[in-house]
């Protein structure tokens, strides 16, 4: 085996197992990579300098090809079910040799890195990768130590990914040639079968899901910012309700656009870098990250581009709507150098309701936080999933379900200590529909949303007056600077308002038939009360 590259760890690929014919290349920086990657074709340069990958079948996650190891370790640690879905330490210990035999014929790339700002609870992670651009994705996406730290660097988990490796479902228990398996036990994680590059970190956010709760820290799936006056702000948010694009505000540092630990030291990173969502991305809307999207470094997966004139074209959903851009954070202006910001002040959960019946922004009491926080509602609309035909409420709890293997209520009670604790102030975020559902409403306009926010987090819609909403309980504000008082109330902008009557029940009713899942996890009396405060 020959080594290249940067800093080698004296923690070989063979202690992983991994003892490669082919080279294995550790630590190469960005503009190696790259150069690797297209003169392998694996990807090409658009005009303007970016990589542009495509990822053919898997454009997104694979949920139904998931799966943790259940042992001794895991027995009762992981809430099992439809997400956390077993896998025996067998069919495991199978795909695991296979995964080895195919490596040790490949030339591989190798990045050691970190996972977590805070020194005190940051994960060592090494990925192998056999694709030199997913091995860059993986570089742009954590923490990188320096050339002293990777000398000595001994991984706590270990990342193989081979998207040529297949498995065979008679063989190694799954339901198809693809696989994404956790196992805690032997501190490793196989993906195989799939080239969607998002596998890879949110593999990593799992594993810090698992560890982190048992040291009293919270792991959320939010974007986080810091403004002048030195306060913290977080924002929960499934995918494309905003949290990156709201997070990534000139006004305001960030500290990161999608996972964070929230510790007594205060809010911290898990990445170095960005993972956005580039459709129908505009300049004039989001300008910090469409400059990235022309910037060397950038990998952008799924991103349509003319052939003869390398120009991309961030409207073309043809391939997929989940285009994609992975970049390092300091491609953002105004970013945090140390990933850290002190304890939050502002909460923000973004939903995007399609049925356009929740308020545009309104404020939560902790008990309502707690019940949005369980919830995790959000909404699918027609062409952004095969088969989906018309609005569908969709819930995910913690905002982050598929990534979550504790029971969703340990991260909740977490979550509650930390509210009180520090007294922080919860805003639930409406990104999605006004003046009607999908199909008749408009999206929310992103100046309105984002002066609400700055009214928000800087305490005026805070000292003003709230009304409360007689469907959901929720204080919504009766007037903020920069927005007409008739989009805060979301009944006045429906022509019809009987017809807003009827599907804000409707919504309603889907929130409380959803959240019927956790009586017996919590009290009668929280349940109780919560339901009567926010529903």
């Amino acid at each position: 085996m020959s080594n290249e590259g940067h800093a080698i760890s004296s923690f070989g690929l063979d202690k992983n197992g991994i003892n490669t014919s082919g080279t294995a290349r550790w630590n190469l920086g960005s503009a190696q990579l790259v150069e690797t990657a297209v003169s392998r074709n694996e990807g090409k340069l658009s005009k303007d300098g970016a990589l542009v990958c495509i990822t053919g079948q898997h454009t997104g996650r694979s949920p139904n090809d998931k799966f943790i190891v259940k042992d001794a370790e895991t027995q009762t640690t992981v809430d099992w079910g439809k997400v956390n879905v077993p896998m025996t330490s067998e069919h495991f210990e199978a795909l695991h040799e296979k995964m080895l035999t195919h490596m040790s014929a490949k030339d591989l790339f190798v990045q050691d890195c970190y996972a977590g700002a805070d020194s005190e609870n940051c994960l060592r992670v090494r990925i192998v990768n056999e694709n030199a651009w997913h091995n860059l994705f993986a570089r742009n996406m954590f923490i990188q130590p320096n050339d002293g730290e990777l000398g000595n660097f001994e991984p706590e988990f270990t990342v193989l990914q081979a998207p040529s490796c297949h498995a065979d479902p008679s063989t190694h228990g799954t339901n198809s040639e693809v696989f994404v398996v956790v196992n805690f036990s032997k501190k490793l994680v196989l993906i195989g079968g799939t080239i969607y590059a998002g596998e890879i970190k949110k593999s990593v956010f799992s594993i810090l899901n698992y560890i982190l709760p048992g040291r009293g820290v919270l792991p959320m799936h939010c974007s986080a910012n810091i403004g002048e006056d030195g306060s913290t702000a977080i924002f929960f948010g499934l995918s494309g309700t905003g949290k990156t694009t709201l997070s990534a505000d000139q006004s305001r540092v960030l500290i990161g656009d999608d996972e964070h630990g929230w510790s007594d030291n205060g809010v911290f990173n898990f990445e170095g870098g960005c993972y956005a969502k580039v459709i129908n991305l505009s300049e004039e809307a989001e300008p910090e990250i469409y400059d990235t999207t022309r910037t060397f470094g950038t990998i952008l997966e799924n991103v349509v581009m003319d052939p003869v004139t390398r120009t991309l074209d961030l409207d073309d959903g043809s391939l997929t709507e989940n285009t994609r851009a992975s970049y390092p954070i300091d491609f953002i202006p105004n970013t945090s150098e140390s990933g850290f910001g002190p304890q939050p002040q502002n909460i923000i959960m973004l939903t995007a309701d399609a049925f356009g019946v929740l308020p545009p922004i309104s404020k939560l009491t902790p008990e309502q936080a707690m019940y949005h926080f369980l919830s995790g509602y959000t909404a699918k609309v027609a062409g952004t999933e095969k088969g989906v035909k018309e609005p569908t409420a969709a819930f995910s709890a913690c905002f982050g379900a598929p990534f979550m293997p504790r029971h969703p209520t340990a991260y909740a009670k977490l979550l509650g200590e930390k509210i009180e604790k520090t007294g922080a102030t919860c805003w639930l975020v409406n990104t999605g529909w006004s003046g009607g559902g999908y199909g008749v409403g408009k999206r929310m306009k992103i100046k309105y949303t984002r002066a609400m926010l700055n009214a928000a987090l800087n305490g005026t819609l805070g000292a003003g007056e709230f009304n409360t909403d007689p469907n959901f309980g929720l204080l919504v504000p009766a007037s903020c600077p920069g927005v007409p008082n008739d989009v805060l109330q979301p009944k006045s902008t429906w022509q019809d308002e009987a017809a807003y009557d009827v599907a804000a029940q409707e919504v309603a009713g889907r929130f409380e038939k959803n959240f019927n899942q956790f009586e017996g996890h919590v009290s009668e009396e929280v349940m109780a009360t919560i339901i009567r405060s926010a529903v």
